[in-house]
């Protein structure tokens, strides 16, 4: 990464890497010593995300980053709205964590059922 490059570009682009389902970019973005926590998974380490949770973009027909907003020691706060295939809406909110160009991690707080229009 760029020294120019912010945390919130790094943000932007690891969203991209996932909806593009682009490996390479991911992994160029992930330090090794990522962690993703959410509801569902307690501390994924960076191996076990790229297999567990980075090739599910197939269930979703959209995502949107609705915010994304830097604040403390490289942290960016991250909401987004996503349509899954079945047409549900829903959003969600993470704080994922930048340093030195990478993300060291990702913590996800799930948003319920958000209903259209």
């Amino acid at each position: 990464m760029s020294d120019t490059t912010t945390p919130e570009d790094v943000v932007r682009a690891a969203f991209a890497a996932y909806a593009a389902q682009d490996r390479p970019a991911m992994e160029r973005l992930l330090a090794e010593e990522f962690v993703f926590t959410s509801p569902r998974d307690d501390r994924l380490d960076r191996a076990a995300f790229l297999d567990v949770c980075f090739p599910t973009a197939h269930h979703f027909r959209s995502q949107e980053i609705l915010d994304a907003v830097p604040f403390d020691d490289g942290q960016v706060f991250v909401r987004y709205a996503y349509e899954l295939t079945t047409g549900a809406r829903h959003r969600n909110v993470e704080v994922m964590t930048v340093r030195d160009g990478r993300l060291v991690e990702t913590q996800v707080y799930f948003g319920g059922h958000f209903p259209q229009g």
